[in-house]
């Protein structure tokens, strides 16, 4: 078992740290850390006024009226609903300071390159009539949420590196000693700001000759959907799954490398939930950023919290216990490196198997109770990952969610129990070889 471990840590963890430390991903993924706040914000404010309690909304609306509905909806709507706005910010920043530049700079750049891709053009319905009419001078939020997440990214990244070539090749204006910083900085994003705004109007223009008509109607049906539709299928987060656990094998965070990738995937699928459940629509999705974080990661990666109860309460070895012990207050909060470590599951090819196999196990669990309608699919609302199990069932699935996850930890239990057993017993022997080292040591020096 060590040889096989060995040889696969020798061919795929030098792909895993490229992966790791890769520029590009790094960035977007600092893209979404920056948004994240703001997006739970909006998340939990569309989930308060809509709460799973039957009754609920109409009998807010009775004591406060209308605008019980718009005080709620409107922290959404100036979040969630220009997530995108959030993410090329975030983006462009970090990957411009990878460069040494200034991020703020960029970042403005970039935001506005967005802008000159977007159609200032949104569709609106009149009262009373059928159809809807164009009305030209709005910036539509059909763009600047999760459906124009895929522009947004490749907005930040294109412009951000055409920023960094003009100033590499010194087309900038430098502002003579003594002027103050702001300025300077000012006039020398002047040049790579119009060169970065030209490109994309080009871009734009030669969109407009095509049968798409934007770029962001290109991206969004020729890439988004298709890449979303398969970050939505159960193979899909199976794969991405087991790549998580097998990445924290070897002590990579396995979460920080698959998620780069697959979490703009993940955020549209949860914005398309999200709005469905506002207008109460049908959910279209079970595969959200919340069906893994919510369901699939019950203590952590690896879905570690019913190990943690067991090495406290079960397990007869001290080392198991103490940890345990140590590590169901982290583990409740869905951290769980005190097991990773200090069990370790590391490098340790016992634990290797319920590791990775758990959270798949939850992941067919899940995925079938949703398909046929047993458990409602995750309602899009963002909730911090550390949202304690049953609770964060419960925010994005009500009451059966809740009972979901409660069935879940017993399935963790039963598939880490004969694994953790085997660890308990070595552990058990190793003290007793230790404790009785240490009394003949004991008896000989007397």
């Amino acid at each position: 078992m060590s040889k096989v471990m060995d040889s696969m840590e020798e061919k795929l963890m030098p792909i895993a740290d490229k992966i790791a430390h890769n520029r590009f991903l790094i960035a977007i993924r600092d893209g979404f850390a920056l948004a994240m706040p703001l997006l739970i914000i909006g998340a939990m404010s569309c989930l308060i006024g809509n709460l799973p309690i039957p009754g609920f909304s109409d009998a807010m609306t009775k004591v406060f009226g209308e605008q019980f509905g718009v005080f709620f909806s409107r922290p959404t709507e100036t979040t969630m609903s220009i997530m995108t706005i959030f993410v090329i910010i975030g983006i462009s920043k970090s990957l411009a300071e990878s460069y040494k530049l200034d991020g703020i700079s960029a970042a403005v750049i970039s935001l506005a390159a967005f802008f000159v891709l977007t159609p200032f053009v949104t569709n609106f319905t009149p009262e009373g009539a059928k159809t809807a009419v164009e009305v030209g001078g709005v910036i539509p939020t059909e763009w600047a949420g999760s459906k124009g997440l895929f522009v947004g990214i490749f907005t930040a990244i294109f412009a951000t590196e055409i920023v960094r070539y003009v100033i590499k090749k010194g087309w900038v204006i430098r502002m003579p000693e003594g002027v103050p910083p702001t300025v300077s900085r000012a006039f020398s994003s002047l040049i790579p700001g119009a060169v970065a705004i030209v490109i994309f109007d080009l871009v734009r223009l030669v969109f407009t000759w095509t049968s798409f008509g934007t770029i962001h109607n290109f991206i969004y049906k020729v890439l988004q959907m298709p890449l979303t539709s398969l970050g939505a299928t159960l193979g899909a987060t199976l794969i991405a799954n087991f790549f998580i656990g097998f990445f924290w094998m070897f002590g990579i965070h396995g979460a920080d490398v698959v998620q780069s990738v697959m979490s703009p995937i993940w955020l549209a699928l949860s914005g398309e939930n999200l709005s469905a459940f506002q207008s109460g629509g049908v959910l279209p999705h079970i595969v959200t950023q919340q069906f893994n974080s919510i369901y699939l990661w019950i203590g952590g990666a690896g879905a570690t919290l019913a190990l943690s109860f067991m090495m406290a309460f079960i397990c007869k070895s001290e080392q198991c216990k103490k940890l345990g012990k140590l590590s169901i207050l982290p583990g409740l909060f869905n951290i769980n490196e005190p097991i990773i470590f200090g069990l370790p599951i590391v490098l340790n090819p016992i634990m290797l198997i319920p590791f990775i196999l758990t959270p798949l196990v939850l992941c067919l669990v899940c995925f079938g109770s949703m398909a046929i309608g047993l458990v409602p699919s995750p309602n899009g609302v963002i909730i911090p990952w550390t949202t304690p199990v049953i609770i964060g069932g419960f925010l994005v699935s009500g009451i059966r969610g809740a009972i979901l996850q409660i069935v879940e930890l017993v399935i963790s239990f039963f598939i880490y129990l004969p694994f953790i057993k085997i660890v308990d017993r070595q552990y058990c022997n190793e003290e007793k070889t230790y404790s009785a080292s240490n009394s003949k040591k004991a008896t000989l020096s007397n």
